[in-house]
């Protein structure tokens, strides 16, 4: 079965990461954004080493993000960045696991990841892709 495993961020925690501090979130320097960049490598190519891994890819800042949403029936298009408390997609792996269990025992290690204090970098969820009509109820 095929899961899709999210880690989530926030734009302070992005300019953390740029060496840039907000507040509540100080600057990381160029060693801890090293530490994060060999946690995520080391995560991913363990994955990539067991078979598991189908893809997976970090998200840029949430500054470029575009949101369309239907409104009145006309698409509207709002620009980011989201409010500075709110969650966005960070990254994401799509593993081929045995199963739900498995993909949690995967996903679990994300929450040691390295990062910004208070960031919420360490909430990650994982989610079942449905392959087919049946898979999409449970």
């Amino acid at each position: 079965m095929k899961y899709l495993i999210l880690i989530y961020g926030s734009q302070r925690s992005y300019d953390a990461m740029a060496g840039k501090s907000t507040e509540g979130f100080p600057a990381l320097s160029p060693e801890d954004f090293a530490a994060i960049e060999t946690f995520m490598n080391s995560f991913t190519e363990d994955l990539d080493e067991s078979g598991e891994l189908i893809a997976g890819y970090g998200l840029a800042a949430p500054g470029g993000t575009r949101r369309i949403q239907l409104q009145n029936h006309a698409p509207v298009v709002t620009d980011g960045p989201y409010a500075e408390t709110q969650e966005v997609l960070a990254g994401f792996w799509i593993v081929d696991a045995e199963s739900l269990d498995r993909a949690t025992e995967i996903a679990s290690k994300l929450v040691n990841a390295p990062g910004p204090q208070g960031s919420s970098l360490h909430l990650v969820d994982i989610r079942r892709i449905a392959e087919s009509q049946a898979d999409i109820g449970f």
